[in-house]
């Protein structure tokens, strides 16, 4: 018997609550002395490291994710001419108590940080609430076939032959700056958890 193919997407999206909370703090140096720079990069660093721990930050939870030097040039009369070296040292600090977001950032600038070059808001068990979008994904593509069928007036197979999962979930990321009011506020709003399937049933 000859059967036709009807495909159709199926799209899902759950609004979710975060619970962790990662921000990007930077230190950036300026000198003409590389190692003088750079020593001074790094005890501003280790102050502002030791200021988290005493906050409850975990030290599993503050990484380095970037290092970087760079030379500086200006140009005069079309010469180049240094004008020493830049160092950034990032670090990225997971908090886990949204409410405390904003203290660490103060006590992070306080104590020496002079970028947050990123904020991004994401949630434990990520996986769980992916599941249960893919899931309604699913049911929303069989509801969208069966519109289709009845449209048409023909009857669909049950169930699908063939699916596939189309991956597009990206976490809400926030760009912020830091600033040396207290209690600065950081508003995470909801995460969108989205998951989309393609279906192909006969008819």
């Amino acid at each position: 018997m000859y059967y036709r193919v009807m495909t159709v997407n199926g799209v899902s999206n759950l609004s979710v609550e975060p619970n962790i909370v990662e921000v990007q703090l930077d230190v950036v140096t300026e000198g003409m002395s590389l190692s003088q720079v750079q020593q001074e990069n790094a005890n501003i660093m280790n102050q502002v490291i030791q200021a988290l721990l005493q906050l409850g930050i975990a030290r599993e939870n503050i990484q380095t994710t970037a290092y970087t030097i760079n030379p500086k040039y200006d140009y005069v009369d079309g010469t180049q001419v240094f004008r020493g070296y830049e160092v950034t040292n990032a670090i990225t600090v997971k908090i886990k108590d949204i409410d405390q977001a904003g203290n660490v950032i103060d006590v992070a600038v306080q104590n020496g940080i002079n970028r947050v070059s990123n904020i991004q808001f994401t949630v434990e068990n990520k996986d769980v609430y992916y599941k249960q979008a893919l899931s309604s994904a699913l049911k929303d593509a069989y509801a969208k076939a069966q519109t289709l069928a009845n449209t048409m007036q023909i009857g669909i197979a049950p169930y699908p032959i063939k699916i596939t999962e189309k991956i597009s979930e990206a976490p809400i990321t926030y760009k912020a700056y830091a600033t040396m009011e207290a209690s600065t506020p950081i508003e995470p709003g909801q995460i969108v958890i989205g998951a989309t399937v393609e279906a192909q049933f006969h008819y």
